[in-house]
C-alpha cells in the first residue's frame, strides 16, 4: 500500500476509535494544535477551536460506554500533494449520523488533521 495512505489510514483508525471511546488523548494526537472544526447543518455556522472540540468529547457519555453500534466508514482518501490530504468519512454519535471532510497538512509528526467540516442527519 502507498506510504501516504497508509499512514492516513492509521490516523482514520485513531479518529474514530477516540470519537467512539470519547478518547480526547487519542483525538488529540489526530488533530493539528491550529485545527478548526465546522458544522454547517443548522441555521448559524458552528465554529470550534480544539479546546472547545475536546471538551464537548469529554463531556458526554461515549458511544462506546452506551454500547452503541459503530458506523465507520471511509468514503474516500486522496493525498493530492506530498504536505496535503483529504478524506471523507461517515460515524455516529446516535441519534446523529455524521459525514465528515477532513483536510489534512504533513508534520514532522505525520498527517494531522488541520481542518473538519462536518453535516449531521438525525437517524429514523
Amino acid at each position: 500500500m502507498d506510504e501516504p495512505i497508509s499512514a492516513l489510514l492509521e490516523v482514520l483508525r485513531d479518529y474514530f476509535d477516540g470519537l467512539y471511546d470519547g478518547d480526547v488523548d487519542k483525538l488529540t494526537g489526530v488533530f493539528h494544535e491550529r485545527v478548526r472544526l465546522f458544522c454547517p447543518t443548522d441555521s448559524e455556522l458552528l465554529e470550534m477551536d480544539l479546546p472547545t472540540y475536546l471538551e464537548v468529547v469529554k463531556n458526554r457519555p461515549s458511544s462506546a460506554s452506551r454500547q452503541d453500534e459503530r458506523f465507520d466508514r471511509i468514503l474516500e482518501v486522496s493525498v493530492p500533494t506530498p504536505t496535503t490530504a483529504h478524506a471523507r468519512v461517515q460515524c455516529a454519535y446516535l441519534p446523529k449520523r455524521f459525514t465528515d471532510d477532513l483536510t489534512f497538512v504533513r508534520t514532522p509528526a505525520g498527517w494531522k488533521i488541520i481542518a473538519k467540516v462536518w453535516h449531521y442527519e438525525l437517524d429514523g
